[in-house]
């Protein structure tokens, strides 16, 4: 059996084992194949598996060990990349039968700089067709299983990146996010995640999702570790018109010093949302932390409105934009629930669009004032733990609720619509077992303080250690 201590090695530890020649990237590759090869019909994390190719670049970069005298800062460690990145070469669906044997001739930008930072593709994981529903099911085989268990969801729409890192079948993996499919699987399946500031990583070419609030960021067991892959992935390119042309921070460089006394507001339901009194409990006592810290942390909520008032228009017109033609072309090869989430979009007017964005706009102002007070707002990342696979909670906190995903992760939108950082961390698990995720977001460009925060949290709540059953082998 694959060797599960150095599956779960942290990434930045195994890229220097790497460049001393203590371990080989072949034999790398060889222990993640095999572990995806025994849980991946369990788990259904991978879409693809790219077993030929990674083993040839596992060679390649076992001979560059010899005749390189610089590395690159991933040289041989394993990645996986969500299936909505385009992958050269790489059979890449979206979720979706109507692309179920399309192979990109080009890289994303976010992949484009993993390869050539010598990360190893392992394959392409999970996602809903298009990103757009909130757990990760789709009309190209099982639902994807969350590793705690198994009966349980993932989330979405990166669930398949998330459930990899919590198995240990990859040690890191890309996510993209638009209404919160980052941290909502990352809550869910025990792991970190974070997205960056929107136009920190470029995306090219535009994904079949949203083209507006869509952004790319790192899963990972460790802060460290989406620091390092991060700081990769970051930078302008002008393929992007919105990628930030300002440098980015240095992101390594925080997660190894003392957090600044920062100050954060703490919030359990941002003033609109139904939670769940265990996730409640053991998220505010996460946030209690922070003060043993240096930090104050206060009870307060941004004074916004609904956010989905707002962001309903604005994401049905932006996802009609990007995939609405297939509502007419290839309704019959769409997965029912896509149908059930796109069909609404052919109903916003420019009238609707232009007051939404006008809402927006007063959203953002206000949520720009919180922040002139606070460095920090920590949430529940998630109102509920991982529910049974397409059971989606009909009650929340003792009161009923709509069976969808704006009920159980009612906060992510909200961080779309600024722009902001936000990051999951694990803080705890509930009585059956499953994990509960702290919500820690930041100012619009300030992703380095959200990484400290999160690697400040994670030295005195350690949660690498931490491993699903299914995983121990």
């Amino acid at each position: 059996m694959a060797d599960t201590a150095l599956a779960l090695t942290p990434a930045y530890k195994l890229a220097q084992l790497i460049k001393n020649k203590e371990l080989s990237p072949v034999e790398l590759v060889d222990c993640f194949l095999e572990r995806i090869s025994v849980l991946n019909p369990k788990l259904n994390a991978f879409l693809t598996v790219t077993e030929s190719e990674a083993r040839a670049t596992a060679a390649a970069a076992e001979k560059a060990l010899v005749t390189q005298k610089e590395l690159p800062p991933l040289h041989g460690v394993p990645v996986a990349i969500k299936d909505l990145e385009y992958t050269k070469g790489i059979r890449t669906t979206s979720g979706s039968l109507v692309y179920k044997d399309f192979v990109p001739d080009e890289d994303s930008i976010a992949v484009e700089r993993l390869r050539a930072a010598g990360a190893i593709i392992l394959g392409k994981t999970n996602t809903p067709e298009f990103g757009l529903l909130g757990e990760t099911k789709n009309r190209l085989g099982d639902d994807c299983r969350n590793p705690w268990d198994t009966r349980c969801t993932t989330g979405g729409s990166s669930g398949g990146s998330a459930a990899a890192i919590a198995a240990g079948l990859s040690p890191l993996a890309t996510g993209s996010d638009s209404a919160g499919s980052i941290s909502n699987p990352a809550g869910f399946c025990g792991v970190f995640g974070i997205k960056p500031t929107h136009g920190r990583i470029p995306l090219w070419p535009p994904a079949p999702d949203s083209l507006l609030l869509l952004d790319s960021g790192p899963i990972s067991r460790t802060v460290k570790d989406a620091a390092l892959m991060l700081g990769i992935m970051a930078g302008h390119d002008s393929r992007d018109p919105i990628s930030i042309r300002e440098k980015a921070p240095d992101y390594l460089s925080v997660v190894d010093k003392p957090l600044p006394k920062l100050r954060m507001a703490w919030s359990a339901d941002m003033g609109y949302a139904k939670v769940d009194s265990e996730v409640r409990s053991a998220s505010e006592e996460a946030a209690r932390v922070f003060e043993t810290l240096g930090c104050t942390v206060e009870e307060a909520a941004p004074d916004i409105e609904y956010p989905f008032d707002i962001y309903t228009p604005i994401i049905l017109a932006d996802e009609y934009v990007a995939i609405g033609n297939l509502l007419e072309e290839r309704p019959e090869d769409l997965f029912p629930e896509s149908v059930v989430e796109m069909k609404p979009a052919r109903e916003v007017t420019s009238v609707q669009y232009v007051r939404a964005l006008n809402r927006l706009w007063h959203f953002q102002s206000r949520m720009s004032d919180f922040f002139e007070k606070y460095d920090i707002l920590l949430t529940p990342t998630n109102v509920v733990t991982a529910f049974p696979v397409g059971d989606a909670p009909r009650e929340i906190g003792g009161q009923p609720v709509k069976p969808h995903w704006t009920t159980f992760m009612p906060f992510q939108v909200c961080w779309n619509l600024t722009g902001y950082p936000a990051a999951s961390v694990p803080c705890g698990f509930s009585a059956n077992g499953l994990p509960i995720g702290l919500f820690i977001i930041g100012r619009w460009g300030q992703e380095d303080v959200v990484l400290a925060a999160s690697a400040a949290f994670e030295q005195a709540r350690p949660w690498a250690d931490k491993i699903p059953q299914i995983a121990q082998f």
